[in-house]
């Protein structure tokens, strides 16, 4: 069974379909409000699978499987922290956010620690955005890379051409929607795509099923065999060298995890522009718990394929497969194994969701360009339809960029030796900038004598310090083996020095008057 004739009609209908929905759904943008947060409020419910959708998309449906592949199920532990951490964000980080009109997360640290703080704060956001999200642009051309080569129009293309085409093909798609029709486009179609590409993974799972001799007896022989049953690991026979270093032991899941998702559901501009976008607190609280309940959900049930896709395949290496990382696993069997038309659709959903994804990044790092740099710095009397010109002009530039950082990406996944499944990745760039800004948001809220100078010291020698812990260049050239850390805790580590070094600051300086 191939990746036949029906399978691209289906993909191609299905693609622009919902583009043309995506457009319709987001009416008339007349102003910047309207563009970044959806005019007078958006649905608990479609913010809820917005949230979902846009964390999780494609990396989820691509890299998760993998790390079952690979591993074992403790990656679930993780979810028990971030439901926690969203928890804390709604009770917590929502009533200030709500507190009057705001477009940016970036603003309430305005108010608290002045305009230095915002930018700084913005500018980090923005990077950590054009990392993660080459990573995710890059996760996303997985699937039509291995299309584009079972297909055989592009036999004579190396690895690293088809998915550098793949990318732009995807970034170009995305662009043309997310120009046009602002944040309601990118909400509604997170809330059709979640839908299909769950279904969509569910047929999948009750194909493979269907396609092993034993069914799920074949399933728990192999599995049990390479111990892959395994949800929870305390590891407490580890060394503290060895237990900080390994980011799926329980302590770590949970802890790392919550503090994961206070900085991403509580600071990054990509997630809460969406839970303002519902107009009211108890919306915005209502759906930004929930979504931690369905994440958990998304996330067992894309291990377990991960477990059946290790039967199907008899625990075969990706090299053996002709693949060339664990992340290709579920896409090749889509491709390869779905009746037609059915994986044509599955197909064109993850493209669909994934795009959605971007949509969302581009839309959010737009939003926080143009209001936490670019209008206070150049245009502060500009009208809101002279914002609304700007900030479509950002976007199309920020695509540009995004699609850059994901050849890069791809450059670096594809022509070194040993790499991690992507979402390991994309969750481990983040977690290195979270801390800074997690730091920055819990020294405003929770101390009041810190000033701008000591909030502009805690959040750089945060960001540099990690520098140290993160096992990478820098740790390369330092003498001795070096104290790595796990992804997890680089949020909790890096919030807890922001805060540390900027209450130490204040001491000095109200000592030093003295």
């Amino acid at each position: 069974m191939e990746f036949g004739a029906l399978d691209y009609v289906v993909l191609v209908i299905y693609l622009v379909a919902v583009a043309i929905f995506g457009l319709k759904v987001s009416g008339k943008q007349n102003t910047t409000k309207d563009y970044f947060l959806g005019g007078e409020g958006i649905p608990w419910w479609a913010v809820l699978f917005s949230i979902v959708a846009t964390e999780t998309s494609t990396l989820t449906f691509i890299s998760i499987p993998a790390v079952a592949y690979g591993g074992n199920l403790t990656f679930l532990q993780i979810t028990l922290g971030y439901f926690a951490g969203r928890v804390i964000v709604a009770l917590y980080f929502l009533p200030k956010y709500f507190q009057g009109e705001m477009f940016t997360a970036y603003q309430f640290l305005e108010v608290r620690f002045g305009r230095p703080m915002r930018v700084a704060t913005s500018s980090t956001f923005m990077i950590t955005r054009l990392l993660a999200d080459g990573v995710r642009l890059f996760a996303t051309a997985i699937p039509l890379a291995i299309i584009l080569r079972l297909g055989g129009a592009f036999t004579g293309w190396g690895d690293l051409e088809v998915y550098l085409l793949s990318i732009s093909i995807i970034s170009v798609t995305t662009l043309f929607y997310t120009f046009f029709g602002g944040i309601k486009a990118v909400v509604w179609m997170d809330v059709v795509q979640l839908g299909v590409y769950l279904g969509g993974a569910v047929i999948a799972l009750f194909v493979i099923l269907n396609k092993l001799p034993g069914g799920w007896a074949t399933v728990q022989e192999f599995a049990s065999t390479g111990n892959k049953f395994q949800v929870l690991e305390l590891g407490f026979d580890l060394s503290f060298k060895e237990f900080i270093a390994q980011p799926y032991t329980l302590l770590t899941a949970l802890i790392g995890g919550a503090v994961f998702s206070l900085a991403s559901h509580g600071t990054d501009q990509l997630l809460v522009q969406r839970i303002l976008a519902s107009g009211k607190l108890k919306s915005g609280q209502k759906a930004l718990i929930w979504s931690g309940l369905v994440v958990m959900f998304q996330f067992g049930l894309f291990l377990v394929i991960g477990l059946m896709l290790y039967a199907f395949y008899e625990a075969a290496n990706p090299g053996t497969l002709g693949l060339s990382t664990n992340d290709e696993i579920f896409a090749k069997f889509i491709v390869e194994q779905l009746p037609q038309g059915i994986s044509g659709l599955i197909v064109a959903a993850l493209f669909a969701a994934a795009m959605s994804s971007l949509s969302s990044s581009l839309n959010s790092l737009a939003s926080a360009t143009n209001f936490d740099l670019y209008k206070p710095l150049f245009r502060k009397n500009s009208s809101d339809q002279e914002d609304l010109y700007t900030s479509r002009i950002i976007t199309l530039i920020w695509g540009f960029i995004l699609t850059g950082s994901a050849f890069v990406f791809a450059v670096l996944q594809l022509q070194t030796g040993e790499r991690p499944t992507v979402v390991e990745l994309g969750l481990g760039i983040a977690s290195y900038t979270y801390g800074g800004l997690l730091g920055a948001f819990g020294l405003g809220m929770l101390f009041k004598k810190p000033a701008t100078q000591d909030a502009l010291i805690g959040f750089f020698v945060g960001l540099i310090a990690l520098l140290f812990l993160v096992n990478g260049p820098v740790q390369q050239i330092l003498p001795g083996d070096g104290l790595v850390i796990a992804w997890p805790l680089y949020t909790l580590i890096g919030s807890l020095i922001v805060i540390v070094s900027a209450v130490f600051s204040n001491w000095i300086r109200v000592n030093i008057k003295h």
